[in-house]
């Protein structure tokens, strides 16, 4: 669907439920096509935009809403143009269909043909026929008769609850917004269900936040009169919002009768049973995944200690050679302290025994000068003259000894010198 449009003009809107801000405005489009001429010289061409620009030139005070290409080709170029109001589609329409187009540089004119949009709306004839003729129908059973519309394009932003703050599709809303044209018996918002592409095999674009702006939804009436004035009130309508100040966007929307038996009672009886498989089958691979979540656990939890134990014995053996180094390193200082307390235990030893041998040298000494003194105190005593003989006549006192005492003083000097000298020598 086309993206929403501003509304300048809304005074041919009509209310689909303004609590919502919904009305429906009528579609105001044209078709133009202008017709080409042969281009006769090769690599000129012409150029869409100037004649876009003389198109709008043709409308006189009146200005389109929109404008653009629908096709081009060598022939001819389509234009779809849209207006305010659908009161101003006839004076475009008398503006441009069967006038023609001069363009700058080329000889020829372009003719122009314009005429009010054909809307692809089913008809009453179109839904009556299909269902009388098909054979699968049951036209006495909900869903397999005239009475379930589906809508393709809604934005998603204006069918959310105010009160919710998000732009997420709300069925209640649908409900409220639709049951204008009278009472709804079911409603499905496709993309609302997680289950919906994966039991139909269709691309719903189910709902994630920032994701689709537009969404399809089925509407069933319980009465055949409920689905005839939703199509008559929709037909040639686009869906136009008004916000609270004021401003107004539209909006093209397709509106079909649903041929597939969507809200049928089998239907939606199928697709609760597909649902509820695969929501078991979902919860089976969740209960797979959480299995095997907790095994990975298990197995990330038994490495981990495992390497804990890993590291733990890398620690015990790290300290034990570090405690086997450190003893070595101990043994080694206590065997280089008692090294060195032996070798100074012997220089003490050494020392005391020179010591003690200087020692017992200079009692050795003393006690051989003692011997030697008591020696020679012996041999003096024993070479002790014997008493002299009274003098004779004649010999004064202090005069010269006898010669006979003088005779033996130096006899007696060598063998006393002898013994001093074998005294030391012991």
């Amino acid at each position: 669907m086309a993206a929403a449009t501003i509304v300048h003009d809304t005074s041919e809107a009509v209310e689909l439920c303004p609590a919502y801000g919904l009305y429906l405005k009528p579609i105001t489009k044209m078709t133009i096509s202008v017709a080409l001429p042969q281009l006769k010289q090769p690599g000129k061409s012409i150029s869409n935009w100037e004649v876009m620009e003389r198109l709008k030139g043709m409308v006189h005070s009146h200005q389109f809403s929109t404008l653009r290409i629908s096709k081009s080709t060598m022939d001819f170029i389509r234009f779809e143009g849209e207006v305010e109001n659908k009161s101003l589609v006839k004076s475009f329409l008398a503006c441009l269909d069967g006038k023609t187009i001069k363009l700058s540089g080329f000889s020829d004119i372009l003719k122009v043909r314009a005429a009010e949009f054909k809307i692809d709306f089913p008809t009453r004839h179109d839904w009556d026929s299909f269902f009388r003729d098909a054979k699968d129908m049951n036209e006495t059973l909900p869903g397999e008769r005239p009475d379930t519309i589906h809508l393709e394009g809604l934005p998603c932003k204006w069918f959310a609850l105010k009160e919710s703050g998000s732009e997420k599709p709300s069925e209640e809303v649908l409900v409220k917004v639709f049951a204008k044209f009278g009472e709804i018996r079911n409603v499905d918002i496709p993309m609302l269900d997680p289950y919906r592409e994966e039991m139909t095999g269709r691309n719903f674009h189910t709902f994630s936040f920032g994701g689709h702006l537009n969404f399809e939804a089925y509407v069933q009436y319980r009465e055949y009169a409920g689905f005839i004035q939703a199509m008559s009130a929709l037909r040639g309508m686009k869906l136009m919002y008004k916000g609270e100040d004021g401003k107004a966007v539209a909006c093209n929307i397709k509106v079909s009768f649903d041929s597939t038996k969507h809200l049928s009672d089998a239907s939606i009886k199928k697709r609760q049973l597909e649902r509820q498989k695969l929501q078991e089958l979902e919860q089976q691979r969740e209960e797979q995944k959480r299995r095997e979540k907790e095994a990975e656990e298990r197995q990330r939890a038994e490495e981990r200690k495992q390497k804990e134990l890993e590291e733990l014995e890398r620690e015990r053996k790290r300290e034990e050679k570090l405690r086997k180094r450190q003893q070595k390193q101990r043994e080694r200082e206590l065997r280089r302290s008692q090294k060195r307390l032996e070798k100074l235990q012997a220089e003490e030893q050494k020392q005391l025994q020179e010591k003690i041998r200087l020692e017992e040298r200079k009692l050795l000494l003393a006690q051989r000068n003692l011997q030697s003194i008591r020696l020679i105190a012996e041999l003096l005593s024993r070479a002790k003259p014997p008493a002299a003989p009274p003098l004779k006549r004649g010999w004064r006192h202090g005069a010269a000894s006898p010669p006979a005492a003088a005779a033996h003083r130096p006899a007696l000097m060598p063998r006393m010198a002898a013994a001093a000298v074998l005294c030391r020598a012991r």
